[in-house]
């Protein structure tokens, strides 16, 4: 059953940083006006104009693009700060980096049931990013592994979902896991975002990698899937024949061409789909009596 996200549960908050340059010029001008004081013998000005600087610096960090600083205050949140470049934030905050880029996970590959029971060989590549920070560092333990661990859930289901391949038990354009392709990895992103939603994390794309019969029934299944396209071949080849023969029928009797009675016309049609349907070339015979003898 996919995550549900609780009514409490905590939303990322913005928070608008002070520009790193402008608080680093200001604490380098307030070390140097410490170091003056200092050289002037006034001893504690000096050093509290020190201090401030020093304070002030360690209030600076650096943002890549694509990357957030979550700030908390002993142990409350107070916000994210998503503006890359150097910024400054008050000192006491405690700024943990996380990066917001798009990362890809590979689902190894499972092997799991589908729908009629039949053991196949399933995997995916996962497209993800967060998307609100602060869901996925306080609302759950390790948002990584959460990932990992709900992907793999997310595709042991989708697997019991559908049927691996067409069969007559399907109905008429079913959905199965080998033909619908398209249709499955849409229906394995819907199932991945509601999974991943409890922890802020956003499904970018998803897509099937793997999809075979388990080793145990491989062979059984290719042979099925042999023995049907066999099957679908004779059909049109009988088709085909069999309107073939039909229109040869018809002109030799609209041309007036030779008269045939019930034995011979069946005589012609059985040499005719045997000459069209058979796997090997026909051999003739020359009949040098007349079409009775």
């Amino acid at each position: 059953m996919a995550a549900q996200i609780r009514p409490e549960a905590r939303r990322e908050t913005p928070f608008t940083s002070v520009n790193g340059y402008l608080a680093a010029a200001g604490g380098v001008l307030l070390v140097v006006a410490g170091a003056l004081a200092l050289r002037g013998f006034l001893l504690l000005p000096g050093i509290l104009l020190i201090a401030a600087g020093v304070f002030l610096a360690a209030g600076l960090y650096m943002l890549q693009p694509n990357e957030t600083a979550i700030l908390t205050l002993f142990g409350k949140y107070v916000g994210t700060d998503r503006t890359e470049g150097l910024r400054w934030a008050f000192p006491l905050y405690r700024k943990r980096k996380l990066t917001v880029r798009a990362r890809n996970l590979n689902v190894a590959t499972l092997k799991v049931n589908d729908r009629r029971g039949n053991p196949i060989e399933i995997g995916a590549a996962v497209v993800w990013r967060v998307q609100d920070t602060a869901q996925a560092v306080f609302e759950v333990d390790d948002f990584e592994r959460y990932v990992s661990i709900q992907a793999e859930a997310a595709l042991r289901h989708l697997a019991s979902q559908y049927a691996y391949d067409e069969a007559d038990d399907l109905a008429t354009g079913e959905t199965t896991l080998r033909a619908g392709a398209n249709e499955v990895a849409l229906a394995l992103r819907a199932e991945l975002s509601a999974r991943f939603e409890a922890a802020g994390v956003e499904t970018v794309d998803a897509k099937l990698t793997h999809l075979a019969y388990a080793a145990e029934i491989a062979q059984v299944m290719l042979r099925r899937q042999q023995a049907e396209a066999i099957i679908s071949a004779r059909a049109k080849i009988v088709h085909g024949a069999v309107t073939m023969v039909d229109a040869a029928l018809k002109a030799l009797a609209e041309r007036d061409i030779v008269e045939l009675d019930p034995e011979r016309k069946a005589a012609m049609v059985s040499n005719l789909l045997v000459v069209l349907c058979s796997d090997q070339n026909a051999q003739p015979i020359i009949n040098a009596g007349t079409l009775y003898n």
